[in-house]
């Protein structure tokens, strides 16, 4: 898919820009705006690819399905589909929209490396505008524009332990999507140790180096591995 190169050019530590003129502001603003819009089609069609060679039978998993957008392509494949949503309010507006779904299994939990509860995070706007706002929400710490004071405690599923599960009684996955925000990194860390990827046919991850400062070495670090080991249309960390 087509580099992130927004999230990776803000993404370098310790850089020391002069002060930028509201000029220069307002173009960088709208290059990045563009360059969203081109990564949101590609992604769209990458989508649209991935479901015409879905078959029923095959297992997709979304994770961080919010209300529903990819699970709804997904699901009509006829592919069997495993979408995980930790925030209620969403997955709330999920369950209204796949009760009827029988090839759709919802799971109300967060994913990661670990299992028990986790404290889930939702953006400072979140009241004012849950619809936009709840595909921010995190378990990670340090996250922008999120209010850490208000978080409610959601179930934790071992996502690699999930998967071996799943594994073990059928030869792959065909696809797993990946946005939520920030725990992409320990999980996909974690498949690649494992080496999980090799029964895994396409991933797609949306990374969020820009969200969380602290953890851009890792995120660069993971970005150098995975373009090494594996082909980018196959394992894609730039989704959107």
């Amino acid at each position: 898919m087509i580099p992130d190169d927004d999230r990776q050019d803000g993404a370098e530590d310790g850089a020391d820009e002069s002060p930028k003129s509201a000029a220069e502001l307002r173009a960088e603003a709208l290059i990045r705006r563009q360059k969203r819009n081109l990564r949101k089609a590609h992604a769209e069609g990458y989508l649209a690819g991935v479901a015409a060679m879905l078959r029923p039978g095959d297992l997709a998993i979304d994770c961080g399905a919010n209300m529903g957008v990819v699970t709804q392509v997904l699901a009509r494949t006829g592919a069997d589909v495993i979408a995980f949503e930790p925030d209620p309010w969403a997955f709330g507006k999920l369950t209204e929209r796949f009760s009827d779904a029988g090839n759709v299994t919802l799971i109300n939990a967060a994913v990661g490396i670990g299992t028990g509860t986790v404290r889930l995070m939702r953006a400072e706007n979140f009241d004012d505008n849950p619809t936009g706002a709840s595909v921010k929400s995190t378990i990670l710490d340090g996250g922008r524009q999120i209010d850490a004071a208000s978080g409610i405690d959601v179930p934790l599923i071992d996502f690699p332990s999930f998967l071996k599960d799943q594994l073990a009684a059928r030869a792959e996955i065909a696809f797993i999507k990946m946005d939520i925000e920030g725990a992409e990194l320990d999980i996909l860390e974690r498949l690649d140790s494992d080496g999980l990827f090799d029964r895994i046919r396409v991933l797609v991850a949306e990374t969020h180096e820009r969200k969380f400062r602290d953890l851009r070495p890792r995120f660069r670090a993971l970005r150098r591995t995975f373009a090494d080991k594996y082909d980018p249309n196959r394992v894609s960390l730039d989704w959107i």
